[in-house]
């Protein structure tokens, strides 16, 4: 199948894919925050994402959606990292990864052409998830510092 071809071809490049997201979040000016974070950080979750892509499609399992992005959310608000800009590295995650697989060159017939149109959906819902445990961990992690008097992260 086309879209089994295409996640073992993502998860083969992925250290390549990681490193132009990198390249991304730490210039890009709607990353600004990120900026400041080592390539090391950055590196080691996107690899992850791209690395393990497979099983996260494969297993569809909510919830190490929900704690892998649970425990992004809390380490970016406790980082300071604007939670706007967490959202749009989320995206720019999930943009890079379209463009790969549009520039892969492997739909030869309709029928890849549906399989890949139903990997682009499939990693729609998992990066839709992917926001919302990020957001909601964040936003939590924010009001208990609020809540137990702790100074607010400065941006």
């Amino acid at each position: 199948m086309l879209s089994d071809r295409l996640v073992r071809r993502i998860e083969t490049h992925a250290d390549e894919l990681t490193r132009a997201l990198v390249d991304d979040l730490q210039s890009n000016p709607r990353t600004s925050a990120y900026h400041r974070l080592s390539r090391e950080t950055i590196h080691h979750r996107t690899y992850h994402v791209y690395k393990d892509l497979g099983l996260w499609l494969s297993s569809k399992a909510e919830e190490d959606i929900d704690a892998n992005f649970t425990e992004l959310g809390n380490k970016r608000e406790a980082e300071g990292i604007p939670l706007n800009e967490v959202v749009y590295a989320l995206t720019l995650t999930k943009y890079h990864l379209r463009d790969y697989i549009q520039a892969a060159g492997l739909v030869d017939s309709a029928v890849d052409l549906y399989q890949a149109l139903e990997l682009q959906r499939l990693l729609g819902q998992f990066f839709d998830k992917a926001i919302y445990y990020t957001v909601r961990a964040y936003e939590r992690a924010a009001n208990f510092r609020e809540m137990s008097g702790a100074a607010p992260r400065a941006h």
